[in-house]
């Protein structure tokens, strides 16, 4: 019990420290061949309309410049998500959201951070052609983010995800909990990867005819907190199943969607502990990575968006 207490408590220290985090615009966002000419690929919105801790302009300013230099066109999206406002789009990017009541207390409860008629347009626009990277990091994002994965089948846990001491938050082809899929295998660009680092997040269960991508295993716990940062003996926890999920990807209708339970693996950050993300150790391939599930996300969406 203390060996997992220690790791709780380092898992804590890690995501605390997203509230320090600067984006780091010096780490390598470099692509070295992009699949689209600059400024003329598909054209990708990251949510910026609903308290996002992660936006374009801010925390994830290193995601858009990797995106950028991959020929993508990236908008900051700020207006609310309607069939008008996400036509133009191939793909839409919402990372960690937030209802207002929870934009400065990090507690239970956690209201939607989407209206159902939000949420509607964006199951409409989906299941007609366009693609959402939805990215739910620990609580109380997934809380504000449950209804929005619901739409599409994914049950997101607001809580905490922690490994066991004896293993790092590294999801390998060679541990087998980096899984087979066409984003691992980088079918679009022909770019595999074959390890992908994580920073503290929560998880996820899938609908069946979903692919799962990363799969916590038996020796990580979910931790239900009342309020982000303090746990104690009596705070709600199970242990993981072969169903609870970091990543997966989902065709609905004629478009797509990837979920992921984790939002400082794709980018780079400069925080007090220690870079996160692209500069990490173990992350080399995560920039890849990110890549990959942009490629899978707008090559499968409808092309005359």
């Amino acid at each position: 019990m203390r060996k997992w207490i220690v790791a709780l408590f380092l898992a804590l220290a890690s995501s605390a420290a997203l509230a320090q985090q600067t984006p780091d615009m010096d780490a390598d966002l470099t692509v070295s061949r992009p699949l689209h000419v600059r400024g003329q690929g598909p054209v990708v919105a990251i949510d910026a309309g609903h308290n996002n801790f992660h936006t374009a302009e801010g925390r994830y300013a290193p995601f858009a410049e990797v995106l950028r230099n991959d020929g993508y066109q990236v908008r900051s999206l700020a207006a609310e998500l309607t069939a008008p406002a996400l036509a133009p789009l191939r793909v839409l990017v919402v990372s960690n959201a937030l209802a207002k009541e929870n934009v400065v207390e990090w507690r239970l409860p956690t209201p939607p951070a989407f209206t159902p008629a939000e949420i509607e347009a964006v199951r409409e626009w989906v299941r007609g052609g366009g693609a959402l990277f939805l990215i739910a990091d620990h609580m109380p994002f997934p809380g504000a983010m449950a209804s929005l994965a619901s739409a599409f089948g994914f049950t997101l846990d607001n809580s905490v995800a922690v490994p066991s001491p004896r293993r790092a938050e590294l999801f390998s082809r060679a541990n087998g909990d980096l899984l087979d899929s066409e984003i691992v295998r980088g079918d679009v660009a022909g770019v595999p990867v074959t390890e992908v680092r994580t920073f503290g997040g929560s998880s996820f269960r899938a609908p069946p005819e979903a692919v799962p991508i990363m799969r916590l295993g038996s020796d990580w716990t979910i931790v239900f907190p009342e309020e982000w940062g303090v746990i104690s003996a009596v705070t709600p926890r199970r242990p993981s199943t072969g169903e609870d999920l970091r990543a997966a990807a989902l065709e609905f209708g004629k478009g797509r969607v990837v979920v992921v339970s984790e939002a400082a693996a794709f980018s780079a950050q400069a925080a007090p502990g220690g870079p996160m993300g692209f500069r990490a150790d173990g992350a080399g391939q995560n920039k890849q990575f990110l890549l990959n599930v942009m490629h899978w996300l707008s090559q499968g969406a409808a092309e005359a968006r």
